[in-house]
């Protein structure tokens, strides 16, 4: 009996001590997706134990551990239906599961090199799946003029990376078309505003040598001037 009491408190512990040394934040990465992580009560900035993060307040995207601030172990990410689309082990630094990829998701892939019949391509991944993934890159823009008179809806949109053989992002532009307005520019944007993490990609592939690629993310203009996901 003593020994079974010693197994029941010794896990209370571990968890009231978490409790007392760490805060729990949340955080608003878009208009639909909010992240709940904690951090260290002696270094806010510091992450430290679960992280999730919801599509509309109940469908899970995205989960794994903190430790020190850094990701570890196995993550896992879903799409917007819930469905689980990659795991990810960011001790190992590997892909341990990848769904196939939806044709109904708004993303294209383009390669600078001309496709022949038999050859094999990889497209290129970003960790996270098709829409946690590509959150940083849809959030960051904003249209340089207001637009509370503006239908916002008569705009199309589309967000350009270019992604080097090396992995890593090269360029980010945004295309904003409109035959109502008969407007239509091109933004580029700095990618030094990304953190590392997100100018990193695993690249995509041509008979298995790494190759120059493009990945095309279909948005639409919200009220507010920035981008979603269609």
């Amino acid at each position: 009996m003593k020994n079974i009491f010693l197994l029941l408190f010794i896990p209370l512990c571990i968890t009231d001590c978490f409790a007392q040394d760490t805060a729990e934040r949340k955080n608003k990465l878009s208009n639909h997706v909010i992240e709940r992580y904690y951090v260290l009560k002696a270094d806010p900035e510091t992450k430290e134990g679960p992280y999730t993060a919801l599509f509309r307040r109940k469908t899970l995207l995205a989960r794994g551990n903190y430790h020190k601030n850094l990701k570890t172990g196995v993550w896992q990410f879903f799409n917007t239906n819930g469905t689980l689309i990659q795991k990810y082990n960011y001790d190992k630094n590997i892909f341990t599961f990848l769904a196939p990829l939806n044709e109904n998701d708004d993303l294209r892939f383009l390669f600078d090199d001309t496709l022949k019949n038999g050859d094999r391509v990889a497209i290129p991944l970003k960790i996270g799946g098709s829409y946690y993934g590509f959150i940083p890159y849809v959030s960051l823009f904003r249209l340089p003029f207001e637009t509370w008179d503006i239908q916002t809806d008569a705009f199309e949109a589309s967000i350009e990376l270019l992604i080097s053989p090396m992995g890593r992002l090269a360029d980010y532009t945004v295309h904003i078309q409109s035959g109502f307005y008969d407007y239509d520019h091109t933004f580029k944007l700095d990618i030094n505003l990304f953190d590392e993490a997100d100018r990193t990609f695993k690249p995509a592939a041509l008979n298995g040598t790494p190759v120059l690629s493009r990945i095309i993310i279909k948005c639409f203009v919200t009220s507010e001037g920035g981008l979603d996901f269609n």
